[in-house]
């Protein structure tokens, strides 16, 4: 079980590395793409605790990872579109989607104790 639990830990700070570093790219950037990066990284850091103090097991962590990637791959076709920039429409939906994944998290997080 500890293998899984430091497998998984290891996959959450990947995820975290990637929303960092696709908000590093971005930091200066356009004010939408901003927050959505800043959102992405606040749920990494939070997929990251629940997995640390053992509220989210591997199979949530797997699902809501899977959902956090999609979101990431949204983003970036988004942004290809429009020169690196996300309409308000875009910056809506992709927080929607994230919204969902919070709610997520956070029942994940509460319902194994």
């Amino acid at each position: 079980m500890n293998k899984i639990s430091n497998s998984l830990l290891i996959l959450a700070a990947g995820g975290l590395m990637l929303a960092g570093s696709a908000a590093a790219q971005t930091s200066n950037g356009h004010p939408r793409v901003n927050q959505v990066n800043r959102r992405q990284t606040r749920q990494q850091k939070r997929i990251a605790q629940g997995v640390n103090n053992g509220s989210l097991s591997p199979k949530e962590t797997a699902h809501i990872e899977k959902r956090e990637a999609a979101v990431q791959r949204r983003e970036q076709r988004d942004m290809a579109k429009h020169n690196g920039h996300l309409t308000k429409a875009e910056q809506r939906q992709l927080n929607r989607r994230e919204n969902r994944i919070s709610r997520t998290i956070y029942k994940d997080k509460h319902n194994n104790k």
